[in-house]
C-alpha cells in the first residue's frame, strides 16, 4: 500500500459518492496486497473506462502509448482507408476498444481465456463499440488476413523476478512466456504470412531488453520488411513495429 493508492482511492470515493465503510473495506484490501485497480474494478485507458478483475491484466500507461503510436502509423500507412485489425491476446479489450473508437476499422480481438473475453465483451458494450471477440490460441489462429496486427503478449521470462503485487494478483497466463519471454513474438512472426494481407503493419509491445532478439528473428523469417523501435515514457525500448509498406 502506498500514498498514491490512498489518494487515488479518496478521489474515487468522493467522485462516486461512496461512504466510509467502502473506504475501510478498500484500505483493508490494499493492506492485503491487492491492486487498487481490482478493488475499484476499473481503469481509465485512453479516455475509456475499462472494467478489470483478476481474470485480465491491468492496462498500463505504456500500452496507451502503444495505442497512440499505432493510430499514427495506421493513418500514415493506410490514410483514410478502412482497415481490418486483429488484437492478439486482447485481455480486457482495452486496445481493441480504443482502436475501434479512433480508426475506421473492423476489429477482431482474440484471447485464449474465456473469462478474459467475458470482461472484454462487457467493456465493448459499455463503451459503445462493436468488436468481434474470438476464443482462440494466438499461436495457431490463421483464419483471416488483416491489415494491422497489434499485440501486448505475455513477455516475462519464467524465471524473471517481478513485483509481488503483480505476481500474486494478475493472471500468469497474461504475464509469462517461454523462451526467455520471446515465445509469442516468434509465433506471431511465424504466422504473419497467414494472417496478413499483401501490405501490413505489425505493432508490438515488448520487454525492454527484447528488441534485438525480435529484430533478428523477424529478419530471418520475413522478407522486405522495415522495422522500427520506439521508447516508452521511461526512455526504454518498449514498442516494435514491422511493416512492408514503404511510405
Amino acid at each position: 500500500m502506498n500514498s498514491n493508492d490512498i489518494e487515488y482511492l479518496k478521489k474515487y470515493i468522493k467522485e462516486s459518492n461512496l461512504d466510509d465503510k467502502y473506504y475501510e473495506y478498500a484500505v483493508g484490501e490494499l493492506k492485503k496486497g491487492r491492486p487498487i485497480q481490482y478493488i475499484i474494478g476499473n481503469v481509465n485507458f485512453y479516455g475509456n473506462i475499462i472494467k478489470v478483475n483478476e481474470n485480465v491484466l491491468i492496462p498500463r500507461f505504456e500500452t496507451e502509448l502503444l495505442v497512440d503510436l499505432t493510430i499514427k502509423k495506421i493513418k500514415k500507412y493506410f490514410c483514410n482507408q478502412k482497415v481490418d485489425i486483429l488484437d492478439l491476446g486482447t485481455g480486457s479489450g482495452c486496445i481493441a476498444i480504443s482502436l475501434k473508437k479512433e480508426i475506421n476499422s473492423l476489429v477482431d480481438a482474440l484471447d485464449i481465456s474465456k473469462k478474459a473475453l467475458n470482461v472484454a465483451k462487457e467493456n465493448a458494450l459499455n463503451n459503445g463499440v462493436k468488436v468481434n471477440f474470438i476464443n482462440k490460441d494466438m499461436t495457431t489462429y490463421k483464419t483471416k488476413k488483416y491489415d494491422v496486427i497489434i499485440s501486448n503478449p505475455p513477455y516475462i521470462a519464467n524465471d524473471e523476478k517481478i513485483m509481488d503485487i503483480v505476481k500474486n494478483n494478475e493472471p500468469h497466463i497474461a504475464l509469462y512466456a517461454k523462451n526467455n519471454g520471446l515465445y509469442f513474438y516468434e509465433k506471431i512472426i511465424d504466422n504473419i504470412p497467414y494472417i496478413t494481407k499483401d501490405k501490413y503493419l505489425i505493432c508490438l509491445e515488448i520487454g525492454q531488453s527484447q528488441s534485438n532478439a525480435i529484430i533478428n528473428y523477424a529478419n530471418i523469417h520475413l522478407k522486405n520488411i522495415i522495422i522500427s523501435v520506439e521508447k516508452d515514457y521511461s526512455n526504454k525500448e518498449r514498442f516494435l513495429f514491422i511493416t512492408n509498406i514503404e511510405n
